[in-house]
């Protein structure tokens, strides 16, 4: 029942991140923060770790190793702080990832949900 719990709250961060960055672009021009890159390939975990992003997120497709730092983007004005995973997230490294694809669509996921949960929102 806990690791439920813990996916509930990891499916509301999803779409909390996933609503800020698209308020963010919708207040500039249709720009997402600079921070996210075009590589349809790979995802980007967010936090401020420079190392170790690639191996700590088993849910996303390919991982880049530096995580993105968006709290200079979205916090405070669409965001209070970056959500982080609630069994394992940190400053550092959140537990979240986002992906922006080839379509210019942008999925956020969690890279580590429980119970063989998947939890990513496109949009």
């Amino acid at each position: 029942q806990l690791g439920d719990t813990r996916n509930a709250e990891r499916r509301i961060d999803v779409n909390t991140i996933l609503n800020a960055v698209y308020q963010y672009s919708l207040d500039n021009n249709g720009n997402f923060p600079a921070g996210i890159d075009s590589a349809t390939s790979t995802s980007q975990v967010l936090g401020t770790d420079a190392t170790g992003c690639d191996t700590s997120c088993v849910t996303a497709t390919t991982t880049i190793a530096a995580c993105v730092d968006l709290s200079a983007s979205l916090t405070p004005t669409y965001l209070v702080s970056i959500p982080r995973d609630p069994k394992t997230g940190s400053s550092t490294n959140s537990g979240y990832y986002l992906n922006k694809r080839g379509d210019g669509r942008l999925t956020v996921g969690s890279c580590g949900p429980e119970n063989s949960a998947v939890i990513n929102v496109t949009r």
